[in-house]
C-alpha cells in the first residue's frame, strides 16, 4: 500500500479493496517500526487517526467521498491542530497544546483526510538541515548519517520513507523545495497567498507559504485542491478563483518556452548535480519544449536581502512568545524583566536567537534605512527580474539545491554555509512566486531536485509541466533501501 499514489490508494477505498481503518493502521505500523531511525514525527496522533478513519469509512460507504477521503497524512507541526501538540519544533512551544486548527488542518480534515501526527521541523522554521529542532535532528532516509533538508526535513522524510502518502509543509526561502529534493520527493511552493496562513505559526510574514509535499505532481495537485483559497481569516489571502489543477495535467508541452538562468549553473553548483539537470532538461526537450538561457541579474543578492527581511519579520513575530501567554516559563522568576529574559533565553534555541537578534539590529533606531529599507528595495528588483523573464519565457528551470544532502553536524557550526544552500530558492519567496522541485536522476546514490519556477498562480503550468517529466521518467517512485 505504502507505494500507491494518493489517486491509487483513493480509487482502492472506493472499490472496497480495503477500508481506510486498514490503511491507517499500515502506516502507523510503519511510523512505529521505522521512525525511530529517522525522528520524522514529533507527534503520532494514533487514537484520533483510527477515529478520523473510520468516519471516513462510513463515509465511503454512503458513495461520496473527495479525492482525500481516508487517505493517511502527516501535518508539519507548525501548523495549530486543535486538541494536539503544535511545537514549531521549539522548547518554547512544548507543551503549547492548540484551541483551534489552522485552515490548512481543517480543509483537509473537512476534505476526509487522516492525520497520523506531526512531523518534525527546524525551531520555528529556521535552518536548512533540520538540526535545529528541539527534539534532535531528522535524518534523510537516502543515506541516515546526513541531513533530509529543512526546515520541512520532518515532512519529507517521512514521505520518502513511506511512512504516509504525502505531508504539508511550509516554505520561506526554500523550506519545501530544497528539503523535498535533498529527500527525493515531489514538492510545491504555491504563490504567495494561494494557501491561507491562519493558523500556522509565523516566522516571517511576507514570505511564508504553506504547500504540498508529495510523490508525485498528480498528487500535489490533489493535496493542493484541497488547500488553497481565499480565507477571510487571513488578510494576505488571495481572493482568487481556485482552478482544477488535475485537468490540465496530461497537456501537450510542444511549444513550452524554458528559461535557464546562467546565474544558476555557475560557481558553487556540483558537477553531478548539474550534469542530472542538465539531462533532465534534456527529457523536455524531447517533449517540444524549447529552451533558452536568460539572466536574472539581481539573483546573487537573494541571500543577503532575505537574510535582513526574513530576520526582521522573525524578530517581530517571536516577541509575542515572553513566557507570560502561553509557552514555555522559566522556573521562579524574580521579577517581569527577569521573567522575560529566562524564558526566552532557555525557550529558544541558538539559530532562533541569532535571527532574532540580527533582525532586532536591522529594525533598530539608525540602523533602518541602512538595512530593513534597502532590502526592501533591492526584493523589488529581484522581483523585477523576475517579470521581465516570464515576457520571454513560461516556466524557469534549474537545480533546486547546489549539492545532495550533505552529512549531519557537517555545516550546523558555519550558519553563512549553511544559509547558501538555500540561494536558488530564496529568491523565489522574495518575489512571491509560485516553485517546485521534483525528482531527476540521483547524482553519487543520492537524490536530485530539479526546480521549476513559474508566474503569479501559475501553479496548474507547474503541475502539468512536472507531470508530464513524470510520465516519461521513474526518478519519483524511487524508494529508499530498506523503507519499501
Amino acid at each position: 500500500m505504502q507505494n500507491q499514489t494518493i489517486a491509487e490508494l483513493g480509487a482502492g477505498l472506493r472499490a472496497g479493496e480495503f477500508s481506510s481503518v486498514e490503511l491507517t493502521q499500515h502506516f502507523l505500523q510503519r511510523i512505529e517500526r521505522l521512525d525511530g531511525e529517522l525522528n520524522s514525527l514529533v507527534t503520532v496522533t494514533a487514537e484520533a487517526a483510527l477515529a478520523a478513519a473510520e468516519a471516513a469509512d462510513r463515509q465511503l460507504e454512503t458513495g461520496e467521498s473527495s479525492p482525500l477521503m481516508g487517505i493517511p497524512i502527516i501535518q508539519k507541526d507548525i501548523f495549530c491542530t486543535r486538541g494536539v501538540k503544535t511545537s514549531c519544533g521549539s522548547r518554547m512551544l512544548d507543551n503549547f497544546i492548540s484551541p483551534y486548527d489552522a485552515t490548512v488542518t481543517q480543509r483537509l480534515l473537512q476534505a476526509g483526510a487522516v492525520s497520523l501526527g506531526k512531523a518534525n521541523m527546524d525551531e520555528f522554521a529556521m535552518g536548512s538541515s533540520n538540526e535545529t529542532s528541539y527534539y534532535g535532528p531528522v535524518k534523510n532516509p537516502w543515506d541516515t548519517s546526513r541531513v533530509p533538508g529543512g526546515s520541512s526535513g520532518g515532512s519529507a522524510a517521512a514521505v520518502a520513507a513511506r511512512l504516509a502518502v504525502a505531508a504539508t509543509g511550509t516554505d520561506t526561502g526554500g523550506s519545501i523545495r530544497q528539503p523535498a529534493a535533498l529527500c527525493g520527493i515531489t514538492g510545491l511552493k504555491p504563490t504567495y497567498g494561494r494557501v491561507s496562513r491562519f493558523g500556522m505559526i509565523a516566522f516571517a510574514s511576507s514570505l511564508d507559504q504553506a504547500g504540498p509535499m508529495t510523490h508525485s505532481a498528480e498528487d500535489a495537485a490533489l493535496l493542493l485542491q484541497t488547500m488553497a483559497g481565499f480565507d477571510e481569516k487571513d488578510s494576505t489571502s488571495a481572493n482568487e478563483p481556485v482552478p482544477d489543477y488535475s485537468e490540465g495535467l496530461n497537456d501537450s508541452l510542444q511549444g513550452l518556452r524554458i528559461g535557464l538562468p546562467k546565474e544558476y549553473f555557475g560557481e558553487g553548483l556540483d558537477p553531478a548535480v548539474a550534469a542530472s539537470i542538465e539531462s533532465a532538461i534534456d527529457v523536455y526537450r524531447e517533449l517540444g519544449a524549447e529552451v533558452k538561457e536568460i539572466s536574472l541579474p539581481n539573483s546573487g543578492l537573494a541571500v543577503p536581502t532575505y537574510y535582513v527581511v526574513a530576520p526582521a519579520e522573525c524578530s517581530s513575530n517571536l516577541s509575542r512568545f515572553d513566557g507570560v501567554r502561553f509557552g514555555y516559563r522559566c522556573d521562579n522568576p524574580r521579577d517581569l524583566e527577569d521573567l522575560y529574559k529566562r524564558s526566552r533565553g532557555e525557550g529558544f534555541g541558538p539559530e532562533v536567537k541569532r535571527r532574532i537578534m540580527i533582525g532586532t539590529y536591522a529594525l533598530s533606531a539608525g540602523y533602518y534605512d541602512a538595512y530593513y529599507l534597502k532590502a526592501q528595495k533591492t526584493r523589488h528588483l529581484i522581483s523585477d527580474d523576475f517579470k521581465q523573464a516570464f515576457a520571454e519565457v513560461d516556466v524557469i528551470m534549474g537545480p533546486t539545491a547546489p549539492t545532495t544532502a550533505f552529512g549531519l553536524g557537517e555545516k550546523v557550526d558555519d550558519p553563512v554555509t549553511m544559509y547558501l544552500n538555500d540561494i536558488y530558492t530564496i529568491a523565489t519567496n522574495l518575489a512571491g512566486l509560485p516553485g517546485m522541485s521534483l525528482p531527476v536522476e540521483p547524482a553519487n546514490g543520492l537524490p536530485v531536485g530539479l526546480q521549476i519556477i513559474g508566474d503569479y498562480f501559475a501553479e496548474a503550468k507547474l503541475l502539468n509541466v512536472a507531470h508530464r517529466f513524470q510520465q516519461e521518467t521513474d526518478w519519483h517512485k524511487l524508494t529508499p533501501e530498506g523503507f519499501a
